[in-house]
């Protein structure tokens, strides 16, 4: 036993064969039983035989007479084929509506089913011939109904999840969960049972082909060609899956597209035909060719000319951008709400906290420098008295304007409070940053406000501070040196620029 085979041992109870099940495979595989024994097995049950010569009469086998009784079946389709009809439907009936109600079995049967008869058909097609691809696609995904019956609820979600995605991504989602996935359960069951090596291998290899052994690789392929063409007919989004079944028939077996459409209406029909002798509810299988002129009769109903598609698409497209549009500029008004002085429209002091531990970090990671400078308006408190604060708030607006006008665009003007001012320079060194203070000086020094025929001049006290990535500081500390070399331009003074150099030793 395989380190595979005990890990899922461990994890899971593999059923008991059907008991008829049983009887047949012992007497195919025993070789002093004759076709007479295989006879008086499945004639002991009416029911089983009625079924049997249903579908050896159907079109899957197009025989070019009727069959009318189970010898006769036997002598035209052979020992091996009806021995897998004959399990076909003992599997299908045992293992039918047990365990937790909500694993739907007439779904997953009803898969089943789908997947048996387009493997016959892809194999007729193909004119090859494989007396075991009818029960190896019915039984290729018995492992999801272990899996289901032992995991119950564990498993339910994964499988629900398959099916809103068409069938995709279920095995990866298993052997994530339980470090196995459904293939290997089914061949384990499958090879438990006795069922023979023809069926149980190409079914552990029919998501993925390509690692089956060679002598079975083509079987695999035309399962998991099979199980396409069923979670096409048993699903609600065809489109992308009727154009990978063509491009899987093109590579697998060089056919062209409408032999792929051909053979999905064939799968539908005969579905729908073996499922009412399975007593399965076929549910919504149609032919791909019927969706198709169903989908043209609603789009008839519609009375949509091309021009009015054009037009209401084009209104739609108009109504998405009226909307984006008035969605940006409710995102600016929410800034300029969020991060903009009201008086000034500078950025405001919670922005300028933000932006300056992002360019911090930033000197941290790339080692650009930084410099901020800090400044604010010599002796304002009089402007306010001698003029009014109205006077103050306008000189407050035009050193705004000028500030504005003077800088880069990469670096950040906050109003820090009341007449205090921040700039942040980005890759900017103690020589820049100086240069930059003293145009700043100079520019504040040109400014004329203008309010009620008076003439109001200012000058501005500078303080900065360059941080680099070799800089323990925090950003706390980082302002206050600035803050420093303003308040010492203001004692020695004021209308000057002091650079500061941290020292620890100042903490």
């Amino acid at each position: 036993m395989t380190e595979i085979d005990q890990l899922i041992k461990q994890q899971i109870s593999l059923p008991s064969p059907p008991a008829i099940a049983v009887k047949i495979l012992n007497t195919v595989q025993n070789p002093e039983c004759s076709l007479a024994d295989l006879e008086q097995i499945i004639s002991a049950d009416p029911a089983l035989t009625s079924k049997m010569l249903r579908i050896a009469n159907s079109a899957i086998y197009s025989l070019p007479n009727k069959v009318g009784n189970i010898n006769r079946a036997l002598s035209i389709l052979g020992t091996n084929l009806i021995k897998n009809i004959a399990l076909s439907f003992v599997i299908a009936s045992d293992l039918r509506g047990a365990g937790e109600s909500a694993f739907d079995f007439d779904y997953f049967w009803r898969r089943s089913v789908t997947a048996a008869v387009a493997a016959e058909l892809i194999m007729a097609l193909i004119k090859d011939k494989d007396d075991d691809i009818f029960v190896a696609g019915l039984l290729q995904d018995i492992g999801v109904l272990v899996l289901s019956l032992s995991k119950g609820k564990e498993y339910g979600a994964a499988l629900k999840n398959c099916i809103a995605n068409g069938g995709t991504g279920l095995a990866d989602s298993e052997r994530a969960m339980f470090g196995f996935d459904h293939q290997q359960v089914g061949c384990l069951l499958l090879e438990s049972w006795g069922i023979p090596e023809s069926i149980s291998t190409p079914a552990r290899f029919h998501h993925d082909p390509d690692l089956a052994p060679t002598k079975y690789r083509r079987t695999a392929q035309v399962l998991k060609i099979a199980n396409l063409l069923s979670t096409i007919c048993n699903g609600t989004e065809a489109t992308n899956h009727v154009r990978e079944l063509q491009e899987r028939m093109s590579i697998s077996f060089a056919t062209n597209p409408e032999v792929s459409r051909q053979l999905l209406d064939d799968v539908a029909r005969k579905s729908m035909d073996i499922l009412q002798i399975f007593e399965i509810d076929p549910g919504k299988i149609k032919p791909y060719s019927q969706l198709l002129q169903e989908a043209n009769e609603e789009l008839g109903r519609l009375n949509l000319s091309y021009e009015q598609l054009l037009l209401a698409l084009k209104e739609a497209k108009d109504k998405s951008e009226r909307f984006a549009d008035d969605l940006r500029q409710a995102n600016d008004r929410l800034e300029q709400i969020a991060f903009r002085d009201g008086l000034t429209n500078l950025y405001n002091h919670r922005f300028f906290q933000e932006n300056l531990q992002r360019e911090m970090a930033r000197t941290k990671r790339y080692g650009h420098p930084l410099s901020l400078v800090m400044f604010d308006i010599d002796f304002f408190k009089d402007v306010n008295d001698t003029y009014g604060h109205p006077a103050g708030d306008q000189v407050l607006i035009a050193l705004a304007n000028a500030i504005c006008s003077a800088v880069r665009p990469s670096d950040i003007v906050s109003r820090y409070g009341g007449e205090e001012f921040t700039v942040i320079l980005p890759a900017t060194d103690r020589i820049g940053m100086r240069v930059f203070a003293e145009r700043l000086r100079r520019c504040a020094a040109a400014i004329t406000t203008n309010f009620n025929g008076h003439s109001i001049k200012i000058t501005i006290s500078c303080g900065g501070v360059q941080y680099s990535q070799d800089d323990t500081i925090t950003q706390q500390e980082f302002i206050e040196a600035a803050d420093k070399g303003l308040y010492l331009s203001k004692k020695n003074g004021r209308n000057r620029v002091t650079i500061i150099t941290f020292d620890p030793k100042d903490r």
